[in-house]
């Protein structure tokens, strides 16, 4: 497991765009923690990791958002809004799932039964003790 502290938005945009670096299709990351916790923010870094230069914002409404432009598809889900996992068959998802890019989602584990085994946890908690803008995040693979 790998274990950074973020102390500002720019270090969690940071450490997503270090991960991107190594990302290979196929993979899905999975992003947990509480609202405002900086999964966006990491998905943000993400995606310029990729090489994609467009404005990312969370897809709560739409659940699905995809950018092609890097040097892997990235496919940007957000499960907030998912009540039973049923509802994602007209959202293409499992395409995604099974696609050639990267997938990051946010709020996985509404979702957890549908998810491909191996899938790399990311767990952002904040500590606002520590400071306004403070994170742990961890990162861990999940073996197969």
């Amino acid at each position: 497991m790998l274990t950074r502290y973020s102390n500002k938005p720019e270090d969690t945009f940071e450490l997503g765009r270090e991960c991107a670096k190594k990302a290979k299709a196929g993979q899905v990351y999975c992003l947990n923690g509480d609202l405002g916790a900086g999964k966006t923010v990491f998905t943000k870094g993400f995606a310029r990791g990729l090489g994609i230069l467009d404005t990312v914002n969370s897809p709560t409404f739409t659940i699905l958002n995809v950018y092609e432009e890097g040097r892997i598809p990235l496919y940007h889900i957000d499960a907030y809004r998912i009540t039973d996992p049923d509802e994602l068959l007209e959202t293409g998802i499992y395409d995604c799932l099974d696609g050639d890019g990267v997938c990051l989602i946010e709020w996985a584990s509404l979702i957890e039964s549908i998810l491909p085994p191996g899938c790399i946890q990311v767990t952002i908690t904040p500590d606002l003790e520590k400071g306004f803008d403070y994170r742990r995040i961890e990162i861990e693979e999940e073996r197969v």
